[in-house]
């Protein structure tokens, strides 16, 4: 999907496969580490040229072993630096051990670190191949860097999050800036990793890009364009509105009627070339009033979709956005169960009592996009959601498996994934798209990529990534309706 390696996203499982590759094809590992170390070092110089003291906290392992090589260069430096260890550094071993050998320093252990105005910690605890919660005393040790506020650079990934899933494994340091190498970790993406953070540097310490994209089949990475630009249509002189694609947006009842229009309008924006609000008869003058591109049919019943349906155009729909939760939305997605369906908000609810009722109906090509937050995922997965060891990309691979969906799962940390086991995470949605509406508009941009033509699973990962393009150009402050016009097709 991505071409740079600081595009790639490899688990700490597959990096600490690629070191061994790399170790085992003859490159000094040591070498490696010694990259590392200066890496963070002049990271640690040029944000904090006026640091009194460099805390440099070093653990147990070949994190810690980076900690005595980014000692060692700022003491070189002429920087005033003293090293926290985490056990007993005498039981170092290989890089690490050497790394703790060429440093003229002695450490104390971490219980005798005490805050001062000044400090800059350098966190070299645990990195990204952390799996279990943390220490006691390094819990402890971490409230009390957060109480100073002291500003944190973490080598890899601040102790205390989980490099696979972004988890906090019972306390984390908050990071003003974490430098990795060579790629990154989803653990840096996904949340509340990518707050803890802080700013994050991707740094190329030498390992050949075949030995680390060998370690990767790509199936998880972030969402941008590079997965999806290549089914994007392209623009042609000789076309015309149907073979730009018809989408349907079913509309609740009379006093329901905005988050259909919204979702319309944003298919509309997104590239479709008709775009239909299918609404009760008694919502027609509700809709109409506040319609001129967008059409509008009547549907009040189950036996009138039907007889619509006859017509082989209409293949895209979505279904939810105030359409109101009960048996009128199960009937008529079953109804849809050979078409095109992004089901969001009260289409998902309405099946809570019986999810596998609505997976049943979507078997063979995947073709029905869920939208899930949080309270809606638990609905569906209640299982999958409870499992407290997965991950949200294995959450969401889980319910794509389970229901032939392409799963939406929504939050700051967006994750798209497909039955087949591919996933994106999302990361360029600003804070200010979390309003009111702003899911109707999202619903509505899949519809019309996948009017279009566009395959469930690049419709869906595009749709979020101009969604969030899109709350970038509304700015600050924005409401759903200046999210839908400011929706432009990539």
């Amino acid at each position: 999907m991505s071409q740079r390696l600081s595009d790639l996203l490899l688990t700490p499982a597959e990096m600490a496969a690629a070191d061994r590759a790399a170790a085992e094809s003859g490159i000094d590992s040591y070498g490696l580490m010694e990259k590392a170390g200066a890496a963070v070092a002049a990271t640690a110089l040029r944000l904090y040229p006026g640091a009194v003291r460099f805390a440099v906290l070093c653990g147990p392992g070949n994190n810690g072993g980076d900690g005595y090589v980014v000692a060692r260069l700022l003491q070189e430096s002429g920087a005033h630096v003293e090293i926290f260890h985490l056990g007993d550094p005498e039981k170092l071993k290989g890089d690490a051990a050497r790394a703790r050998a060429a440093c003229a320093l002695k450490g104390l252990d971490i219980g005798n670190y005490d805050p001062q105005q000044g400090d800059i910690v350098i966190d070299g605890l645990f990195g990204a191949g952390l799996a279990r919660a943390v220490p006691a005393d390094v819990a402890e040790l971490i409230q009390k860097v957060e109480k100073a506020r002291i500003a944190v650079i973490a080598v890899d990934l601040p102790s205390g999050l989980d490099g696979r899933t972004g988890a906090v494994l019972g306390a984390a340091f908050r990071a003003a800036h974490t430098v990795t190498f060579m790629t990154r970790k989803p653990g840096h993406l996904l949340m509340p990793g990518r707050e803890l953070c802080g700013s994050l540097e991707v740094f190329d310490i030498g390992i050949p890009s075949r030995i680390i994209s060998a370690q990767t089949d790509g199936r998880v990475d972030e969402n941008t364009p590079a997965a999806w630009r290549a089914v994007i249509p392209t623009e042609q002189m000789e076309t015309h509105k149907y073979k730009r694609g018809h989408l349907v947006v079913f509309s609740g009842d009379a006093s329901k009627t905005g988050a259909a229009r919204m979702s319309a309008m944003a298919g509309l924006k997104a590239g479709a070339g008709l775009v239909t609000i299918a609404a009760p008869s008694e919502a027609l003058s509700a809709n109409s009033a506040h319609l001129t591109a967008i059409m509008l049919h009547a549907i009040d019943d189950a036996a009138a979709l039907k007889g619509w349906l006859e017509d082989a155009r209409l293949q895209t729909f979505v279904l939810g956005p105030g359409f109101g939760i009960g048996k009128k939305a199960r009937k008529f997605v079953s109804l849809l169960r050979d078409r095109h369906l992004v089901l969001d908000a009260d289409g998902i609810s309405s099946f809570k009592d019986d999810p596998q009722a609505l997976f049943d109906l979507f078997r063979g090509e995947p073709r029905l996009v869920l939208t899930p937050h949080d309270g809606e995922f638990a609905r569906l997965f209640p299982d999958i959601a409870a499992d407290k060891r997965a991950g949200k990309v294995d959450k969401a691979l889980a319910a794509a498996g389970r229901s032939n969906a392409i799963i939406i799962y929504k939050g700051a940390d967006t994750v798209i994934a497909s039955p087949d086991g591919r996933a994106l995470i999302n990361t360029n949605a600003p804070v200010w798209l979390a309003t009111a509406g702003s899911g109707d508009v999202l619903a509505g941009i899949i519809g019309g990529l996948l009017a279009q033509g566009l395959p469930a699973f690049e419709a869906a990962a595009a749709a979020v990534w101009l969604h969030g393009e899109a709350g970038h150009r509304a700015g600050k402050g924005l409401t759903a309706e200046d999210l839908a016009a400011h929706v432009l097709p990539y």
